[in-house]
């Protein structure tokens, strides 16, 4: 299925901007249509505050939430006007702000940004990667905070182990693996049995991409000394990759939590556009 409505979530921070540049460069060289979404939740006051003195604090946080919201259209349209591509600015006013996922479910894909840890400055909490990539029914593009990617598809490494996650981004990222230069699947400490990798770990998806036209080196390697994490992002920056397609939380969100998983650590340390399914 050709890649053919968008939509990428815009808050008012700096990094809106290059990932609103990635999102509108995907749109056009897919010649779909892109939509900025701002979710924005209606402030609340407590039962037990209310007077004039209230008003002012709730008057206070709604014209703070429609300036977030005022500069985060500048930010979409004037990326729009500058790519010259078909694109639609919508406000999405949600009773809670995690309600904002269901913006994703109208799009192909949905594009958001990773969180960064050292940012306070937004007084709203943000939608998260982790409830878009659970929640949305769709695949999910996380782009850095950090940096800007002029493309995202051109050099690509999929990280391949035979999940039903894995599957699925697979299938999800065709549109963008036919277009490729590059494509490179990866396994990291493939299990070689019937019920996973197969004899040729990598080779039967391989066969299948071979099919759609892709054209795919496979790779496998076995390490005990590193996570799979840092394999995968070793290899990115050896191959000069700029999108991963990967399975997202093969395992439950609060095992990863107490466990550690490839997930978790992939969203925190992500170098390059990570495309990610559930």
């Amino acid at each position: 299925m050709p890649l053919k409505d968008l939509v990428v979530f815009i808050d008012a921070k700096p990094a809106s901007e290059r990932r609103a540049e990635l999102a509108a460069q995907l749109a056009r060289v897919h010649d779909a249509r892109l939509t900025g979404v701002h979710v924005m939740s209606r402030p609340e006051l407590p039962g037990y505050m209310h007077g004039a003195t209230h008003a002012k604090l709730f008057q206070a946080l709604e014209e703070s939430a429609n300036e977030r919201a005022a500069a985060a259209q500048k930010i979409f349209d004037g990326v729009a006007a500058r790519e010259g591509i078909s694109a639609e600015w919508r406000i999405a006013r949600v009773a809670q702000i995690q309600d904002g996922v269901m913006q994703a479910r109208y799009a192909d894909i949905a594009i958001i940004g990773q969180i960064d840890p050292d940012d306070h400055s937004q007084f709203v909490p943000e939608i998260t990667p982790e409830d878009t990539i659970m929640n949305a029914g769709r695949p999910v593009l996380v782009v850095p905070h950090s940096g800007r990617f002029a493309t995202a598809g051109e050099r690509v490494i999929v990280a391949w182990n035979a999940s039903r996650e894995a599957a699925r981004a697979v299938n999800d990222a065709l549109p963008l693996l036919t277009k490729a230069k590059t494509v490179t699947v990866l396994s990291v400490n493939p299990v070689t049995a019937a019920t996973q990798h197969g004899d040729v770990p990598g080779a039967d998806i391989a066969a299948h991409l071979a099919r759609h036209g892709v054209s795919v080196t496979v790779e496998k390697t076995h390490t005990k000394d590193l996570d799979p994490a840092d394999v995968l992002l070793n290899r990115i920056t050896d191959l000069g990759a700029d999108l991963l397609v990967t399975g997202g939380y093969g395992r439950s969100r609060t095992r990863e939590l107490i466990l550690g998983g490839v997930t978790r650590d992939l969203l925190r340390r992500m170098t390059v556009p990570v495309l990610m399914s559930h």
